[in-house]
């Protein structure tokens, strides 16, 4: 069935489905990573957004598997997609691999999620990069929708479980709040011999006994999460180790009194380089982002910890003093790359130390 990608400036992508054809609003953005689109399509942090692969050929090697591993999904990032929709170039009918279960378009057809493929995808990223992310709707000839702002909704209130979950029965208790975790994030943490308690966004753990705080990533702008920004504030009157992941790094720096901003269209890829501030040591790291920490607002007691190489915006911040410290990319990256996971390491060094005083 034929589709179309129309803009909120009025631009039109003529294609072709390849997925479940219902139409689905959002917000468009690309991301240029050339593998990892289960992963990708999966992630709890492109909730309310279109996605468009910029790489031209998807689907040649299908999708995994949904068996599980540690009470997780093994080949995904979440329990299902996350996407409103995937645009892409072409689409490879036959795919080939040796763990492929189903095609790409029978997934999609299977969660109610549209592709669309047949559209330039260089010229629509073109356009997205001049003009910044902007609303957009997948329509049929028979079929329309809605413009739909998912900035305006609170997302992560939608992708955070609303019960507790207990992961591991390791060493070292590690408090996860859970604003739209990836499923690999728990697992780095399960490989250093934790116990992973994932509460909601919104759990009041004040008076919880643990060794380190961990805040995930997630999707939209992260002053809709007031809650967890309140609990954070108090959080960090104290000294227990706390690391933060994309979104979790700008909940941060909001908690400690600075402030974020949304990027013209983010961040997100495979190759983003990042160096760390004060060495010239440079690291290639997988992000997904819309927004940022503004360096300038940060206090006098803390200070960036890396610095995105291409347009210099911070990628993660530090307290001077104490163990709290956050990355705005992703080191627990599936499938990488990996150069940044032993951050992990260095997080539950900081328990270790923290629990031997």
């Amino acid at each position: 069935m034929k589709a179309r990608l129309i803009l909120e400036n009025g631009m039109e992508f003529p294609g072709i489905s390849f997925g479940c054809e219902t139409a689905m609003a959002g917000e468009v953005v690309f991301n240029t990573a050339m593998t990892g689109y289960p992963e990708s399509l999966t992630d709890p942090s492109y909730k309310g957004q279109i996605l468009v692969a910029t790489y031209p050929l998807v689907g040649n090697y299908g999708v995994p598997g949904e068996e599980t591993e540690l009470a997780l999904h093994k080949n995904y990032e979440s329990d299902r997609i996350a996407v409103q929709g995937f645009v892409i170039s072409d689409y490879s009918e036959a795919y080939s691999h040796w763990n492929a279960q189903q095609s790409l378009g029978d997934w999609l057809k299977s969660q109610g999620i549209p592709g669309i493929s047949g559209i330039d995808t260089r010229e629509l990223t073109q356009v997205l990069r001049e003009s910044g992310t902007m609303l957009g709707r997948i329509v049929f000839d028979d079929q329309d929708v809605d413009w739909y702002d998912p900035n305006a909704d609170n997302l992560v209130g939608l992708v955070s479980p609303k019960e507790k979950q207990v992961y591991g029965h390791g060493a070292h208790q590690i408090l996860l709040i859970d604003c739209g975790v990836k499923n690999n994030i728990i697992r780095c943490l399960l490989d250093r011999d934790t116990t992973v308690v994932r509460v909601p966004y919104d759990y009041k753990y004040t008076l919880d006994e643990y060794d380190g705080l961990f805040i995930t990533n997630g999707p939209g702008d992260p002053e809709m999460c007031k809650p967890t920004i309140e609990s954070l504030s108090k959080a960090l009157t104290g000294d227990k180790p706390i690391f933060g992941i994309c979104l979790g790094s700008q909940l941060m720096a909001l908690a400690a009194g600075a402030s974020t901003y949304k990027l013209k269209y983010g961040h997100r890829s495979h190759n983003q380089p990042v160096q760390k501030v004060g060495t010239a040591r440079c690291y290639i790291t997988s992000q997904n982002h819309g927004f940022a920490v503004d360096e300038k607002s940060l206090g006098n007691e803390w200070e960036p910890l890396f610095r995105n190489v291409n347009d210099g915006t911070c990628e993660g911040i530090s307290h001077k003093s104490k163990p709290f410290f956050s990355t705005q990319f992703h080191p627990e990256a599936s499938g990488g790359p990996t150069d940044t996971e032993f951050l992990f390491d260095d997080f539950i060094a900081q328990i270790k130390k923290y629990k031997n005083q």
